[in-house]
């Protein structure tokens, strides 16, 4: 678990002073709490240590070379592939192109990506739970275009996997969102 403990300090670094969405909550708690759902699943020190640096390339100084130097090619080859294309790309293209990826990404990737969006969208259950539709505020888009992304995402997964964590996420994007 040493690489695991390295990570939590690297992560817990580059996200220095960064706190969630409409929250006060320090950001390294979202990629710890998607690290110890991927651990509890049983999944490779080699993914939580991945999971715990997932958006330090997205949102963070850090490169990905930083992350195959510090961590080895195999956490870095992860790490680019939970990776969005840079801001400056639309929201809608960033997220299309996650999508996209989920429709042929192996396993580990999916679980990953599952993870981290289930944790994200708890969070946002939870939001509504204290503060209701205002929680959507806090998003570059609205309710309407998280609804379509996250749908979209357990829908790209479903196509060649099936896990617990899926199942989580499908369970609570009808809790938020509804059925359909």
């Amino acid at each position: 678990m040493e690489m695991v403990e390295k990570a939590i300090e690297f992560a817990a670094k580059a996200h220095e002073g960064q706190y969630r969405k409409a929250s006060d909550l320090p950001y390294i708690a979202h990629p710890y709490a998607v690290a110890m759902m991927l651990l509890t699943e049983g999944c490779r020190k080699e993914v939580v240590t991945a999971a715990l640096l997932h958006d330090t390339v997205e949102d963070t100084a850090v490169t990905n070379e930083e992350i195959k130097d510090e961590f080895g090619s195999d956490v870095a080859r992860i790490v680019a592939a939970c990776t969005e294309p840079p801001k400056n790309v639309r929201w809608e293209e960033r997220k299309q192109h996650t999508i996209e990826r989920l429709k042929t990404a192996e396993e580990e990737i999916c679980m990953l990506i599952c993870a981290d969006k289930l944790h994200n969208l708890k969070t946002i259950h939870e939001g509504l739970r204290k503060n209701g539709e205002s929680v959507w505020n806090a998003f570059s888009r609205g309710k309407e275009k998280q609804e379509w992304y996250y749908r979209s995402i357990a829908e790209s997964i479903a196509l060649n996997h099936s896990f617990p964590l899926l199942e989580q996420l499908q369970s609570e994007i009808k809790q938020v969102f509804g059925h359909k």
